[in-house]
């Protein structure tokens, strides 16, 4: 599952740093991904995408009964807490969320996009669902490092960064192995596991 089915290699000039919207990120529901180089703080937006938002809060701290695809059993544990982010291109995304960590895993059900109108890939910082086509989505996520509007209309956005997007870029950086060498299909994969540690959800 990959966001936007595939990227491809753009150069994306002129990256906007993410405001925060309605000021230091506003009140509201926060997470809080902790990676080895820092974390990344994103204020989460039900008011725009309230299914997605639920499901990530819930998979996160473990609130929500999903599937594990490598027992094939049902469990309530957190999802996220461990899981690699498996797929990084600098200056582009940062893809997570897959509990098999290889971008074909999920939690074994899909919902449907909520695409919010005037919500665009118009800068850094965005938090969006991955999926495999429209309302396919799961467990998977993607921070954007740069504007992608030709991803627009095409995944459900349900966080804007409010800190620490330097950790996201410094993820984004890690040395990869860019194609399978079997197959020559697109991996982007880190060296070293880039894991996501924790995922704090936090009402401010």
């Amino acid at each position: 599952m990959l966001a936007a089915g595939c990227f491809s290699r753009r150069q994306t000039a002129g990256v906007r740093e993410p405001r925060p919207e309605g000021g230091r990120g506003g009140k509201g529901t926060y997470a809080v991904l902790t990676t080895r180089h820092g974390d990344i703080v994103v204020r989460l937006l039900p008011e725009e995408a309230p299914r997605a938002v639920e499901n990530f809060t819930a998979l996160a701290a473990g609130g929500k009964e999903w599937t594990d695809p490598r027992t094939g059993e049902k469990t309530r544990r957190p999802l996220y807490p461990g899981t690699r982010f498996f797929r990084v291109i600098t200056g582009f995304i940062i893809q997570g969320g897959d509990p098999l960590d290889d971008g074909s895993g999920g939690p074994g059900y899909r919902f449907p996009d909520e695409i919010f109108p005037g919500r665009g890939f118009d800068k850094a910082g965005l938090l969006a669902m991955a999926n495999a086509g429209p309302d396919s989505n799961g467990s998977q996520f993607f921070l954007t490092l740069a504007p992608a509007p030709f991803l627009n209309g095409k995944h459900t956005v349900f966080g804007v960064v409010v800190g620490g997007l330097e950790a996201a870029r410094a993820v984004s950086r890690a040395p990869r192995v860019r194609l399978d060498p079997a197959s020559g299909r697109e991996l982007d994969r880190p060296v070293e596991p880039e894991v996501l540690e924790a995922v704090r959800i936090e009402e401010r």
